[in-house]
């Protein structure tokens, strides 16, 4: 079967034969009835599941039929249609959300497989390519400042432009996943941030480095919005927390980006090595578009094509999932269209209009869409807290990272060496030193992802995310107040990138736990937005602040990273434990 450039291709369930079976032999097939789970428990079954838990601790096998005879009766048509109308008291469902369920529900029973394990490394590449960039462009700017004789703190205005691409793609990219379909949004923004990133190599005025910048920004800015949602789709809620494993790719982007950077611009002139490690690492971004379009089979989001009419294939994806897992489903369009019968809801159209999708968009930022995250008190403390964290986080990180590079280069002092003899070898030692500070960076993420789900008073989401967070805000103040020497900036910036990649995993996992499930995409829009914006003001800040060139953007990186870890403390939710809802 031939496919287009922008991967569409028409799924059918004819194409994976053998892997239906009736529903009433589902239960014998359902990964959450092995368990002992169903996916729709609500708050108020959390005690009772919790007591079903600890009764079957210590059961033999023998007792395993008897478990699957017991959740067999939830597989029917009544069974299921009373399960996707669980929760929410009164609530009228509409068409489009019982079926999205059911559709949870199936993904769910087929269980993590093949399937979800390939998309963790093709959505990975996505947060891989997104500090492959962010990192590699902060690499450039001594040397930019060098070639163009651009000031050290004018310099910074580079990484501007590529947070003005950053905040553009994120929305559009976010909008247009749910026009265009997750799949073209999840190629093309790798192609964009390959082909403009290349480009950049042979850019001739600084001017035209920062467009070419921002127009890779445009691209990458896609990736996390996208990725993550799509990843999170394919996703049974038994496996949640592989969405925190996830963020290990964000360092791996950020050591190969040192490591380039250590090969080319420390080991060749100022004016060949920068334009070297850029379209290197731009072939790297378009290796990976090609093994995401070419090699992968990547599935088109169910619930994208549910929400464009498209029925038959979204039950064919699901059939596709259970194919490449191996697995068996009982999903199909009539026992979709079965379970909705008597919807008391208003039907939804067979296919959302454009216009109405950019209009749902929209209205994420209106005050009626936000006013059920304000519902209640807990609810409301816990909205605006997380969204002060984004957004003093989105600020405090660049604030340091990005222009570490260059704090690094000088060794120590507050000004860079005058002598060109000494300045190569300073730069030769800035990017292994950087190179070291990533590798650090990666086992931070692989921690997060263990202790998320700990059942400690101080771990969890919230105990590991203020922790994370307080560490890196006091050696934020350690590097700025003692990094007088190599060594010293090395240790305390290899604590720093350990800690701060532990914050960031737990934090794009946490976040949309905390919000419910009919707001969530416009809680988490918010914060991914506010997150972007104060990043923006980041660069500005620094290259316009007065006093210590270095110092001082530090302290304020620490002053405010400090001030999320206090937010954080104050979060009144913990959703450890919990099943998506």
């Amino acid at each position: 079967m031939t496919r287009s450039w922008t991967g569409r291709r028409t799924e059918s369930v004819t194409d994976y034969s053998g892997i239906l079976v009736p529903l009433e032999e589902a239960h014998l097939h359902s990964h959450s009835a092995r368990v002992g789970r169903t996916e729709f428990e609500d708050a108020s079954d959390d005690g009772a599941s919790d007591e079903v838990d600890a009764d079957d601790d210590g059961k033999d096998s023998d007792h395993e039929g008897g478990m699957l005879l017991m959740r067999a009766a939830e597989y029917s048509i009544e069974g299921l249609r009373r399960e996707v109308r669980r929760g929410g008291k009164g609530k009228r469902w509409t068409e489009y959300e019982l079926k999205s369920k059911l559709i949870n529900k199936a993904v769910q029973d087929i269980g993590m497989g093949r399937y979800q394990w390939q998309l963790f490394i093709l959505c990975g590449f996505g947060w891989f390519a997104d500090n492959l960039w962010l990192q590699g462009v902060s690499l450039t700017l001594p040397s930019l400042s060098a070639e163009f004789g651009v000031s050290e703190k004018t310099v910074r205005f580079t990484t501007s432009s590529l947070f003005v691409g950053l905040c553009l793609g994120s929305f559009f990219w976010g909008i247009g996943s749910d026009i265009m379909g997750r799949r073209l949004a999840f190629n093309v923004t790798l192609l964009i941030t390959s082909v403009f990133g290349m480009g950049s190599a042979f850019a001739s005025s600084w001017g035209g480095v920062c467009m070419l910048f921002g127009a890779l920004g445009f691209g990458v800015g896609g990736n996390l919005p996208v990725d993550g949602a799509l990843f999170l789709e394919f996703l049974p809620d038994a496996s949640s927390s592989l969405l925190t494993l996830l963020s290990v790719w964000w360092p791996v982007g950020q050591l190969v980006s040192s490591l380039f950077a250590w090969l080319f611009i420390a080991h060749w002139p100022a004016d060949q090595g920068w334009r070297l490690f850029v379209f290197t690492i731009g072939v790297v971004t378009w290796a990976m578009f090609l093994i995401r379009f070419f090699i992968f089979r990547l599935f088109e989001s169910p619930k994208y094509l549910l929400s464009r009419g498209r029925q038959a294939e979204a039950v064919a994806v699901i059939h596709g999932i259970a194919y490449k897992n191996g697995a068996k489903t009982w999903l199909t369009s009539e026992i979709l269209d079965a379970v909705v019968e008597g919807c008391t809801a208003p039907r939804q159209p067979r296919g959302l209009s454009t216009s109405g999708i950019i209009k749902s968009k929209l209205s994420s930022f209106s005050g009626d869409r936000l006013r059920p995250l304000f519902n209640n008190r807990k609810l409301g403390l816990a909205t605006l807290i997380v969204w002060f964290c984004w957004a003093t986080i989105g600020m405090g990180y660049p604030l340091f990272n990005a222009f570490l590079p260059q704090y690094l280069s000088h060794g120590g002092s507050s000004t860079p060496s005058r002598s060109e003899a000494v300045a190569t070898e300073i730069t030769s030692d800035t990017y292994k030193n950087y190179a070291i500070t990533s590798i650090a960076g990666v086992p931070g993420s692989l921690l997060a992802a263990y202790t998320v789900d700990m059942k400690s008073p101080f771990l969890g989401r919230r105990g590991t995310l203020a922790i994370s967070t307080f560490i890196s805000a006091v050696f934020l103040f350690l590097f700025a107040e003692y990094g007088t020497t190599p060594s010293i900036q090395l240790f305390f910036s290899c604590v720093e990138a350990f800690a701060q990649n532990i914050m960031y995993g737990v934090l794009y996992a946490f976040t949309p736990e905390i919000f419910p499930a009919p707001v969530r995409g416009a809680g988490t829009g918010v914060a991914s937005f506010l997150n972007r914006v104060t990043g923006l003001a980041a660069p500005i800040i620094a290259a316009t602040i007065p006093g210590d060139s270095d110092s001082t953007p530090i302290y304020l990186s620490g002053a405010l990273i400090l001030a999320a870890f206090v937010g954080m403390c104050c979060i009144p939710i913990e959703t450890r434990g919990r099943q998506r809802l």
